[in-house]
């Protein structure tokens, strides 16, 4: 048998540049920077880091440089918002691009499935990586292995300097130190010494958009208004919208008070965050800083917004001041605006009940104008003016007594205690439970009976907390109509909307168009 001879015949193509082995070619070479903070003191670094590769890959003979990719400014932990990082993947995926160097793994990514896939689809395409500080090469046979090893540590460090940042804020927090975003927060600014001002000429028009709601409008006309009138939003955009009018008139920091931890961080890779429901604590620090809406009108606010958003109540229309304002006599139900000739010169606006036409009994009250109620408010409003020091007196007795939530507030106390007792029993019981064996039939008896107490006493707590916010929401209201009362000791001849708002709390329309004036106090005037 003849002896078997092997002839080895050698590679002629790289299986990484896919060029001939013994080809000139030089390879296609870019470099990659990246600083996470665009502070001063890192711009130094962003620089050197640029001019660096530059020469290092120019200074190379066999290679060709292509560019420096770099991202100023941006976190590592994932890759959605790097623009130079995306851009310089996407030139080496089209062929642009050989070999990639950059300074270290934690550069490149600190998430390590990000830094895998991206490592793993270069490879696809025959693009090589380079790290510099770890001396890997991802087309060597180890550069994976170590790769994995070092992202896993990068990422590790991520969440590491995430948590002492996390706990830096929360200690600042605690400690009731306010920082925000004030280019989100129109009104207030950051001054001189770091303390938080007040910017007068933006103050004037969050003022009118809390004025416009208590007038009766809804957050889409005040949005509408404002556009119309040629004011920037918070945002710097030319129109408004109501959800940004809803978030101003919820902002607590308008009254000069400050929530802290609205917000926090759920994922430290992809930066997200929701809405503290809960989950970790909050800080509430009043008299933070000069406000710009009196507390009593934050709160009057608050009390109307939770009034409209009530689900049993009709749905509330603020196309006007008169809007909800007008009621019928004989339904019940309010009255809408209508207009009449709409496109020519005879056009007029009327309101009318939204449901005179509806089933077979119509309501026989008629249709009222914009004048009628003007006139019918003043007149009340005189009335009220010339007995104003008699009317005032008994609005202080009243809320001397009938806001009173001395009594409501010692009872929720009480309850408050009960509940942390049954939750202590509960947590006893469930923690018992957990370390002697029992009979589990007792033990689910006795823990549905603990659940079941603190059920009925937290019904109770509710209630009660319900009760003492009315109240304090009534005590507010009669509040402003006393200052209004206050302020205003002559009849008035002309109509005033802020009047209107805080003063009137409706008026009702009869069959014969007689008008009764219903005031925040209670009291009612028929004109």
């Amino acid at each position: 048998m003849a002896k078997r001879k092997v002839t080895a015949i050698p590679a002629t193509i790289n299986k990484f540049t896919a060029a001939p082995v013994n080809s000139r070619q030089k390879r296609r070479v870019a470099g990659y920077a990246r600083v996470s903070t665009d502070h001063e003191d890192q711009v130094t670094s962003y620089a050197a880091q640029v001019d660096y590769y530059t020469n290092y890959i120019q200074g190379r003979e066999d290679w060709e440089f292509i560019s420096v990719y770099a991202d100023e400014g941006i976190s590592a932990t994932n890759t959605k918002k790097r623009d130079g990082f995306k851009r310089m993947v996407a030139d080496a995926l089209v062929g642009k691009i050989d070999l990639i160097i950059t300074k270290s793994v934690s550069r490149f990514a600190r998430n390590t499935v990000d830094s895998l896939t991206t490592i793993r689809k270069l490879k696809e395409h025959n693009v090589e990586c380079f790290f510099e500080k770890e001396n890997i090469w991802t087309f060597d046979s180890k550069g994976e292995l170590l790769l994995t090893i070092m992202s896993s540590l990068a990422q590790e460090e991520s969440r590491s300097i995430s948590e002492n940042v996390t706990w830096g804020h929360r200690k600042r927090f605690a400690d009731g130190k306010v920082s925000f975003a004030y280019s989100r927060v129109l009104g207030l600014e950051k001054g001189p010494d770091g303390n938080i001002v007040v910017n007068q000429e933006q103050a004037e028009i969050v003022k009118l958009i809390f004025r416009r709601f208590l007038e009766g409008m809804t957050p889409h006309s005040i949005a509408v208004e404002l556009t119309n009138m040629g004011i920037k939003s918070p945002g710097g955009k030319d129109k408004w919208n109501s959800a940004t009018v809803r978030r101003m008139l919820f902002n607590e920091k308008y009254k000069g008070d400050a929530l802290l931890q609205k917000e926090f961080t759920v994922d430290y890779l992809e930066k997200k965050t929701k809405k503290n429901e809960g989950e970790v604590p909050q800080y509430y620090v009043e008299g933070n800083h000069e406000a710009i809406i009196e507390p009593t009108v934050f709160d009057l606010v608050q009390t109307e917004l939770a009034k409209r958003s009530k689900k049993s109540e009709a749905r509330y229309s603020g196309v006007s001041i008169f809007s909800n304002k007008i009621k019928c006599a004989e339904c019940g139900s309010w009255y809408g605006s209508k207009v009449w000739h709409s496109n020519d010169k005879y056009r007029r606006v009327i309101y009318r009940c939204n449901h005179k036409f509806d089933g077979n009994k119509k309501c026989e009250t008629p249709h009222v104008t914009e004048e009628e109620i003007i006139a019918a408010f003043i007149k009340a409003m005189n009335t009220v003016i010339t007995e104003r020091e008699e009317i005032i007196a008994n609005i202080r007795l009243i809320r001397q007594t009938v806001c009173d939530t001395a009594g409501l507030t010692e009872e929720q106390d009480k309850l408050r205690s009960e509940m942390e007792i049954v939750v202590e029993l509960t947590q006893n019981c469930v923690a018992e439970n957990a370390r002697t064996a029992q009979n589990q039939e007792e033990y689910q008896k006795r823990y549905d009976g603990l659940v079941e107490r603190y059920e009925k006493v937290k019904s109770k707590y509710d209630a009660i907390a319900e009760a003492i916010e009315e109240k304090q929401a009534h005590y507010e209201k009669l509040g402003i109509f006393i200052q209004t009362l206050e302020e205003h000791g002559e009849p008035i001849i002309e109509f005033d909307a802020g009047m209107w708002g805080s003063m009137v709390e409706f008026i009702t329309v009869d069959r014969d168009k007689n008008m009764t004036v219903t005031f925040k106090d209670g009291s009612e005037i028929a004109v």
